[in-house]
């Protein structure tokens, strides 16, 4: 099976053909660094590094672009909020942005261009825009006349003659249609800006991508991303300004559902939103990049303590497995025996990886795997358990997950993921291990079926009891 990727542009799965050969140029919109980022923008992170390691593993190249708004009204007015100078702001959202996205495992982007770096080019864009006759000065702005652009709508669907002027466009007289947005805005008192020859202004937040994708990619490339919100008004916006610089732009737009809160989508414009630094003062990143990334990318996620909880769990029950699989093979380094069983599970992996990024089916072949890897364990089976522990391992590299020491990673998870289940178990543990200490052999077995129902296994291994998930 070849790669298909759903296209929001043509509502359809495509085939993944890059425009040239091994290569593949990736934009995906960055944030508008005013704080400190949301799970929302946890989990577009996280979706589009998956497919940054998918198109990687196919042995690709790939030029991965991902922008800073790091000028704006929201910086600019959070700035004036407390007192701080726009620059220094963003510059620490940025770097705290960072630090989240390494803490959750994300590959860093080849090019982390900043708004601020391409004012001269976007300024170049926007003249070629007007002299095109696609777009209009007033009064120090400019403006991008959706009407004169026959094709505007055809990402969004959206139709220009059904718009109004309310909540999400802007009342203004000089427009010539409501929907006309502004690819450069004059400057007001005390506002950061920047000469240009609608006088003293700054780039509109549409303009940004169109200019940057297009210095650091070209004026066609493979796949542009981002989150559901972005598809209208950012995303239908940078669409119409590159075509009317006759920028083909992205072959396929790709974007992740949402994250949400009660059905609700989690946002700060709502005010129901959680950090990732507070999610991870709670809960290992790894729990957080596995609650993310094993849901499909496309459809929505209910947050919620219980999910995270849920994904710890399932982590924990593979780490478990690694540990008892390295405990087994100590500095074994004898042959792999390589199994049919478990090159068929990693074939079934890719294809579901290779249809549309589908991770919550590539999952269930990944528990098959663990499945398979503790019969090998409980055989005492070497050869085997290496084989199938080097093909998790693989599979965990693909999505970003169990590539920690497993003895470390077991111990630094946090009390709601090894809360009153784990505590539970390893009570039983100690009582069975006091009886057989006792030799209350009938105890003993009582309390091991008992674990057994529990879904836990329970190994005796140089006088000591150890435990792990089925």
């Amino acid at each position: 099976m070849s790669f298909r990727l759903y296209n929001t542009l043509s509502h359809t799965l495509v085939d993944f053909k890059p425009i040239e050969p091994g290569q593949v140029g990736l934009y995906i919109c960055g944030p508008t660094v005013y704080d400190h980022a949301h799970v929302g923008h946890a989990r577009a992170a996280a979706a589009f590094d998956i497919l940054v390691r998918h198109l990687k593993s196919m042995g690709l190249l790939v030029n991965y672009v991902r922008n800073y708004t790091d000028v704006d009204d929201k910086i600019i007015n959070r700035a004036r909020e407390q007192g701080r100078d726009w620059r220094e702001l963003s510059e620490s959202f940025i770097k705290s942005f960072n630090d989240d996205l390494k803490a959750l495992g994300c590959l860093p982007p080849t090019h982390t261009p900043k708004a601020t770096e391409y004012i001269q080019q976007m300024q170049e864009d926007i003249k070629a825009i007007i002299d095109a006759g696609l777009a209009y000065a007033a009064d120090g702005d400019v403006f991008f006349d959706v009407m004169a652009f026959r094709q505007y709508g055809q990402l969004s669907g959206r139709q220009t003659e059904d718009q109004e002027a309310g909540a999400r466009v802007a009342v203004d007289e000089r427009k010539k249609h409501p929907a006309d947005f502004a690819m450069w805005k004059s400057t007001k008192p005390g506002e950061p800006s920047w000469p240009s020859p609608w006088g003293e202004g700054r780039p509109g937040w549409h303009i940004e991508c169109s200019t940057m994708s297009a210095r650091l990619l070209g004026p066609a490339f493979d796949i542009h991303g981002g989150g559901q919100d972005l598809i209208f008004p950012h995303h239908e916006n940078e669409l119409a300004q590159s075509a009317a610089l006759n920028r083909p732009m992205a072959n396929i737009w790709a974007h992740n559902g949402f994250v949400n809160i009660n059905h609700e989508k989690m946002s700060k414009s709502l005010g129901n939103f959680f950090t990732v630094k507070d999610v991870l003062k709670l809960y290992h990143p790894e729990v957080l990049r596995y609650f993310l990334v094993t849901k499909h990318y496309r459809a929505p996620i209910e947050f919620s303590d219980d999910g995270l909880k849920e994904a710890g769990r399932a982590l924990e029950r593979i780490y478990r497995t690694l540990k008892a699989a390295e405990e087994l093979l100590g500095d074994y380094d004898g042959p792999k025996a390589q199994a049919d069983e478990a090159l068929e599970l990693k074939k079934q992996f890719i294809g579901a990886m290779d249809d549309d990024l589908n991770t919550a089916q590539a999952m269930g072949y990944v528990f098959e795997l663990v499945h398979g890897l503790n019969r090998r364990i409980d055989a005492g089976n070497k050869a085997e358990a290496a084989f199938w522990l080097s093909i998790l391992k693989s599979l965990g590299e693909h999505l970003g997950l169990w590539q920690r020491d497993p003895t470390e990673f077991l111990a630094s998870l946090k009390t709601p993921v090894d809360g009153p289940e784990v505590e539970e178990i390893e009570k039983r543990v100690a009582l069975r291990s006091q009886a057989r200490a006792n030799k209350d052999w009938a105890e003993a077995d009582r309390l091991r079926k008992e674990l057994s129902e529990m879904g836990v296994i329970v190994e005796d291994k140089a006088g000591q009891s150890v435990w792990r998930y089925l």
